[in-house]
């Protein structure tokens, strides 16, 4: 069975888009001189809100299945199977998900409950995909704090990495030698997500940058995360207590509220 679902999971990743953020002082301005520029780019980038429900769902019934499978185990190591299994899963359809928003427009106060539903923020779309992929979160609450806070709401201190003025390349290339999940980043005005995989790393956020929607880079596209001085890191499906968290849908407590 448990074969089953991640051949499900795989086939339903293959089929998201792409995603990326950047907050510029002279965005206006941007937008009437690249104006062509932008609606090009932005026409090839479609969001999937009906991919998105099913994503939604699936995950939701997965988890409660992994929540009895939890409950039912008789000893630390069968947990530990479980909760493997928990992160393998949220690893195949978090990126998904937050592809399935690709295009969907950026602005600094933008809200959107979806994909395409109108606009949205880069704090809001990372609360809103970890909302709904069963985090229990106030969306509201997170999106609105610093993204340290966002980070510390679900990481202990010691499992947030701070450099300061480091250059790129050697972050970069710290990042794609350090373990495989789901990271959570917060940058100097900014907060995304990053993928860590075999093949390096994407950065995927809702850019305030041209083409001013939610995008997908790789490491040589993401200027915001090469240009900020601040960068903080967490890597949210490595964190044992942030995976049973999910399971248990326990109610996750905002920090700075």
């Amino acid at each position: 069975m448990r074969k089953c679902w991640l051949l499900l999971i795989t086939t339903l990743a293959l089929a998201g888009g792409a995603a990326w953020w950047f907050r510029a002082p002279l965005a206006g301005w941007w937008r009437i001189q690249m104006g062509g520029v932008e609606l090009g780019l932005r026409q090839s980038l479609r969001p999937d809100p009906k991919t998105y429900a099913v994503l939604i769902a699936e995950l939701e019934r997965w988890r409660q299945d992994l929540a009895k499978r939890h409950a039912a185990a008789k000893n630390v190591a069968e947990r530990q199977i479980v909760e493997n299994d928990a992160r393998v899963i949220l690893e195949h359809v978090l990126p998904a998900m937050m592809r399935c928003w690709l295009g969907t427009p950026w602005d600094f106060n933008g809200t959107a409950v979806g994909p395409g539903k109108g606009r949205i923020a880069c704090g809001y779309f990372v609360a809103t995909v970890l909302k709904d992929s069963g985090f229990q979160v106030n969306r509201y609450k997170l999106a609105q704090q610093p993204s340290e806070n966002i980070l510390r709401s679900f990481l202990p201190k010691e499992s947030c990495a701070l450099t300061v003025g480091k250059d790129y390349p050697n972050f970069a290339a710290a990042v794609e030698m350090g373990e495989q999940g789901i990271y959570l980043v917060g940058l100097d005005t900014h907060v995304a997500f990053l993928v860590v995989g075999r093949e390096g790393f994407r950065f995927i956020h809702s850019s305030g940058s041209r083409p001013w929607c939610v995008v997908d880079e790789n490491r040589d596209e993401a200027q915001v995360l090469a240009k900020s001085n601040w960068r903080m890191l967490g890597n949210l499906t490595a964190d044992a207590g942030v995976v049973r968290r999910w399971l248990k849908a326990e109610k996750i407590a905002v920090r700075g509220t």
